[in-house]
């Protein structure tokens, strides 16, 4: 049974990266379905903070991405705003020691270069901007740029807004080729669908996609938690992180990494996080890491010692081992599109990402050079280029 209309664009993932896809394919005119297996936002999205951050990338190919997202994710609060609970309250990044107020301060210094503003926070001030800090730190530098929104809300509102068809529980089995290797659309368990253009907005999974278009993608899993407290009032004004979290995300080790990340949400329940380790789909439960982030949390925060933590989850982060996602359209595929492997910062990159990809498909020159995100960087399993 093939599709009743011939869509210009079939988005697979109905996350945040795929719902930003739909919406500025839509914008531009395109007429837009997207498929998912599961309900929308649930897979890394649904187990997302909802981060939209500049302060923890280093110069280079992500930090342009995420200032140029940044600004789209204003012009997407202009439109959506409360409703995806848009909050514009900066980053506050926290050393322990004046040796690691010089690390902050080095690393500030390189970002400046690339178009963050930030402003270094003497230890005796941190109480001006977070009351509930631990005595006694070295210092921190705040980032006005970060923001946070909620991301299921914001992949809700984002597909309602582009008018997508949805085809939701529903697998993706196969990618159709034509003899000459171009897209000609899916097969899915519940029949098939046309379409002359496919992006790959599947997260942990695009690399089992790209491999049904006989393309390589590495993507990998990388797990992490996330703890929420009971409603409270705003203690927690800012995102606020010890500054190893910087370290740990652009760690490609497999072990098990945790730091303090806290912040608080407009509901009022404070989210700490952030681990990370390699340990393919296992959802098991680690008490260990539970109790590593709270202790964290509490050594960053001592008033939460005394707060109760009503439930903890995880989600799996779409790793790529050079840490930069793929976006865009794939040579080895004509119609093959790829919006994968943010790893953590995929609700951050999502509206550039969308954008990016829809310059694209319409033919327009992309705002940024996607050359860094090329899907076919990796090299070949043999170890040929």
């Amino acid at each position: 049974m093939s599709t009743r209309s011939l869509p210009d664009v079939l988005v697979v993932g109905a996350g945040v990266v795929g719902a930003a896809c739909a919406y500025y394919a839509a914008r531009a005119g395109l007429s837009v379905t997207v498929v998912d297996r599961g309900p929308v936002a649930g897979g890394t999205t649904g187990a997302g903070e909802g981060n939209l951050l500049v302060s923890d990338k280093e110069p280079g190919p992500e930090l342009d991405l995420a200032l140029y997202s940044t600004g789209l994710w204003r012009a997407l609060a202009e439109e959506l705003g409360e409703r995806i609970e848009y909050e514009p309250k900066g980053g506050l990044v926290v050393a322990s020691s004046e040796a690691g107020m010089d690390a902050l301060r080095s690393f500030a210094a390189g970002q400046t270069k690339s178009g963050v503003e930030s402003a270094e926070i003497s230890g005796d001030r941190l109480a001006e901007l977070e009351p509930h800090l631990a005595a006694g730190l070295g210092g921190g530098f705040l980032y006005p740029q970060d923001a946070q929104v909620q991301p299921a809300l914001a992949a809700a509102h984002l597909l309602r807004a582009s008018g997508a068809r949805l085809r939701l529980g529903e697998t993706v089995t196969g990618i159709r080729t034509s003899p000459s290797g171009e897209v000609l659309g899916v097969t899915t368990d519940q029949g098939r669908i046309d379409a002359p253009a496919v992006i790959n907005a599947a997260g942990t999974w695009g690399g089992e996609l790209a491999a049904m278009a006989g393309v390589e993608l590495p993507v990998l899993p990388r797990r992490g938690f996330v703890l929420v407290t009971e409603p409270l009032p705003r203690i927690v004004r800012h995102k606020v992180y010890a500054a190893d979290y910087v370290a740990d995300v652009a760690s490609g080790s497999a072990a098990l990494q945790t730091s303090a990340v806290v912040e608080g949400t407009p509901a009022g329940p404070v989210l700490i996080g952030a681990s990370r380790e390699r340990v393919g789909f296992d959802r098991t439960l680690s008490v260990e890491v539970l109790q590593r982030l709270a202790a964290n949390a509490a050594r960053l925060f001592p008033v939460l010692r005394t707060v109760q933590v009503q439930r903890a989850y995880r989600g799996f982060r779409p790793y790529l081992p050079d840490h930069l996602p793929a976006i865009g359209a794939d040579p080895r595929v004509p119609g093959l599109y790829h919006a994968c492997g943010h790893e953590g910062a995929g609700i951050g990159l999502a509206p550039a990402t969308g954008e990016l990809i829809t310059g694209q498909l319409t033919g327009q020159t992309p705002g940024l050079d996607l050359t860094p995100f090329r899907a076919d960087r990796f090299p070949h399993p043999g170890g040929a280029a």
